[in-house]
């Protein structure tokens, strides 16, 4: 019988060895029930898989092979960008969806002036105004309506803008959601995904307090409006809109024009369906001259003879030609269309994702994948190498400026990040490429304003472009500054380990917080201020007390090294996942139509059922012994030689 393995020590040492090392100490024995207890080194989950190519190499292909091996990728790549083309169309129609859900209520938040007042307000209004129509270029033609018709001045529009900014993160958000179904890949997904929130809340952070205080945005931007003459130009180029919108115009046309009416405080726009129904219209205005008693106010009248005149006219509407997309026959309110197409943009939008991904998966092999991987993530020669992360941001910029969308760009790179082609730390300047990209195309669109409000939305546009650079100027530049990466990481740590935070992470931050501060802003400043400020102390008593336990604990009290003496629930989500976990068991075993949700959890627990198996194949004898130390709880952890 071979002698049995020991962990440490060579097992074929020989007496000579022994007598010679004698007043050596003898390195102590070990049962096999140590090596079958013995956990296998981790890999770092954020280092990027390696896409080897399992398939047979080109050179060992016959002719036949060689065909059909280019015929197959040249099929994968038409279905890639069909696939992309429909994820994009999905993103366009969820948009409508959600201004068909929400429009009406995001211009009645932009009604109440003495709350926008409030730069706090004004903030989390941006964001729930993006939120509910998932497009910051839409909420900023609503601040630019209100500028230009006078409900509205710039300095109280710079906060919007700014919470604006973070609402349009929320799309990549959801769609890193869709990639939980492997771990790491969500862990990665959705690191590369909030970066983008975390980089906008960080910059709100800093600049909107310096921006209450100081005016800086405001003053910049109109020294800048002031200096330069500047003349109405043409409309900003929508180059993907030319390839959409045939396929999303057929499915749902909305008039816009009702949300911006209802803000500017327009009765009729009210009544109205934001449904389009009539694409082509043509309007009639009659005008003839009538006596009246006493000239009314605000038209001109004149006399003849003994008589006033005044003038009066008659406008009305002529609808010439019915919109042909598929609800402008249909008979429904405005929400249960929107309720359908959000039903229906979220299937196709997951179908697609996973789609992509598979596809991608399949065609990164090999030599392909480590072009692409190299030309991605390597930085230039030494001492070019911060030059890299400049060019990815050039890059973020120019690839949102085509595609129109910085939801739409930074949404098409997030699965990319899950699936370990581009690495966290390109995806943070390509994000902010993209943050300057979606500004741009809102300048050229500013630029076609008309004369009379062409100053005031162009200054807001400025505004929203320079918020941008400055945050790239406070979070990018200097490494050590880029706290973004850090937070995504822990964030992406967390959301793997309890996959249901994500869920809670954006009902949190985009629904609850910026609700809840509304809300208090309505109530008062005094009140906001009463409520506000011990919380925020408290969260920063939290932070700096968290910084010191796992930097310098020593100079804290004994009793705050440590949050042991809280309630477990205040400082652990373990209890937390306990009763969710327990909770989708439940919905899962009693609910059928939850059956299939499940079986992620029962896929878990096949991995962790494998890998105790695997880890028992260690035990290379049947030892009495040993099945008694497992029977004894492993008391004896050793045997002697």
């Amino acid at each position: 019988m071979a002698p049995r393995p020991q962990e440490g020590n060579d097992s074929s040492s020989t007496m000579s060895d022994k007598s010679q090392g004698k007043d050596k100490e003898i390195p102590p024995a070990y049962s096999t029930l140590d090596l079958v207890n013995e956990e296998p080194p981790e890999d770092d989950p954020w280092d990027l898989p390696e896409l080897k190519d399992t398939g047979i190499k080109w050179s060992d292909l016959d002719t036949r092979g060689k065909i059909m091996r280019v015929l197959t990728a040249i099929v994968k790549l038409i279905l890639l960008l069909g696939l992309l083309y429909l994820f994009i169309c999905s993103l366009d129609v969820l948009s409508s969806a959600f201004q068909l859900v929400g429009g009406k209520a995001a211009g009645d938040i932009f009604q109440d002036s003495a709350v926008l007042s409030n730069p706090v307000a004004g903030l989390v209004i941006g964001v729930l105004v993006t939120v509910l129509v998932q497009s910051s270029s839409t909420s900023s033609s609503i601040v630019v309506s209100m500028v230009s018709s006078g409900l509205l001045d710039v300095k109280s529009a710079v906060p919007i803008i700014m919470g604006a900014n973070i609402g349009t993160s929320v799309t990549n958000t959801i769609v890193a959601v869709m990639q939980a179904g492997d771990r790491n890949e969500f862990r990665r997904a959705f690191a590369g995904a909030t970066v983008h929130d975390f980089f906008n809340w960080l910059s709100v952070l800093i600049l909107l307090p310096l921006e209450a205080a100081t005016g800086v945005l405001y003053k910049l931007t109109d020294l800048l409006i002031t200096s330069f003459n500047i003349e109405s130009g043409e409309d900003a180029p929508e180059l993907l809109k030319v390839i959409t919108d045939p396929l999303t115009s057929s499915i749902i046309q909305l008039d816009k024009s009702v949300i911006t009416g209802i803000a500017t405080g327009d009765p009729a726009a009210r009544n109205k369906s934001l449904v389009k129904r009539w694409c082509k219209t043509r309007t009639n205005t009659t005008f003839w001259n009538a006596t009246v008693e006493s000239c009314p106010a605000g038209t001109i009248c004149w006399v003849e003879g003994n008589q006033i005149w005044t003038e009066f006219n008659e406008t009305w509407t002529d609808n010439l030609e019915k919109c042909k997309h598929i609800f402008a026959n249909v008979d429904l309110p405005d929400l249960a269309i929107g309720l359908i197409l959000l039903a229906l943009s979220l299937l196709i939008l997951c179908t697609c994702l996973i789609l992509i991904v598979k596809l991608l998966n399949s065609m990164l092999k090999g030599q392909v994948a480590l072009v692409i991987k190299k030309v991605l993530n390597t930085d230039f020669p030494f001492p070019f190498g911060w030059v890299t992360g400049y060019i990815a941001i050039v890059v973020g910029a120019g690839m949102t400026f085509i595609v129109q969308s910085s939801s739409v760009f930074t949404s098409a790179i997030t699965p990319l990040v899950g699936i370990g082609v581009i690495s966290l730390e390109r995806a943070y300047p390509l994000t902010l490429g993209s943050n300057i990209g979606t500004t741009t195309t809102a300048i050229l669109a500013a630029m076609a304003s008309p004369g009379d409000t062409l100053a005031s939305s162009l200054q807001i546009a400025l505004c929203h472009f320079f918020f941008n650079i400055m945050g790239i100027i406070l979070w990018y530049p200097i490494p050590f500054m880029r706290v973004p990466i850090r937070l995504a990481r822990g964030l992406g740590n967390r959301t793997a380990k309890y996959r249901w935070f994500a869920a809670l992470y954006l009902f949190l931050c985009f629904f609850v917080l910026p609700l809840t501060v509304f809300g208090l802003s309505i109530a008062g400043w005094k009140v906001l201020v009463g409520v506000g400020v011990p919380i925020v102390a408290l969260a920063i008593f939290a932070i700096i007390i968290n910084v010191m336990q796992s930097r310098c604990p020593r100079f804290l009290p004994k009793l705050l090294r440590n949050w042991d003496f809280l309630p477990r629930p205040l400082h652990s989500m373990a209890p937390w996942d306990k009763v969710v976990t327990s909770s989708m068991l439940f919905c899962g075993r009693y609910c059928c139509c939850c059956c299939k949700c499940s079986n992620c959890c029962k896929k878990d627990e096949e991995d962790e059922k494998i890998s105790r198996t695997s880890r028992k194949s260690l035990e290379m004898y049947d030892n009495p012994a040993m099945s008694k130390d497992e029977e004894t709880m492993e008391k004896e952890t050793a045997t002697k030689l």
